[in-house]
């Protein structure tokens, strides 16, 4: 039971992050970032040191509302499935197993 309601739990959060990632999008907010960095870059000879701490600080802004919604993918945690335990291969073992699964894929075909 207990199983079920962290998977449910794990579900839900994906789909909010779906979510956030789909609103964040359509708002434009990434593409905002860009065009503020671009906009730095292009006319950063013609534009006054105002102008230049605004758009920083729209930047700054943006960037965190981001972050604070789709998380870095350095810190993703990884769950302990115990049924699926996480396990260390060498990389012959993990060539090995890329292999089989190919090889397995292909005969599927």
């Amino acid at each position: 039971m207990a199983r079920d309601t962290a998977n449910a739990k794990d579900k839900n959060r994906r789909i909010r992050q779906e979510a956030l990632r789909e609103q964040l999008s359509n708002g434009g907010h990434v593409q905002h970032v860009v065009d503020i960095a671009k906009k730095l870059y292009d006319g950063y000879l013609e534009l006054e040191a105002t102008n230049i701490a605004a758009l920083k600080a729209a930047a700054d802004i943006k960037l965190k509302l981001i972050g604070k919604y789709i998380p870095d993918l350095k810190s993703v945690e990884i769950s302990q499935d115990p049924e699926n335990p996480v396990t260390e291969m060498s990389s012959g073992a993990l060539s090995d197993a890329i292999n089989s699964l190919t090889a397995k894929l292909n005969e599927l075909e």
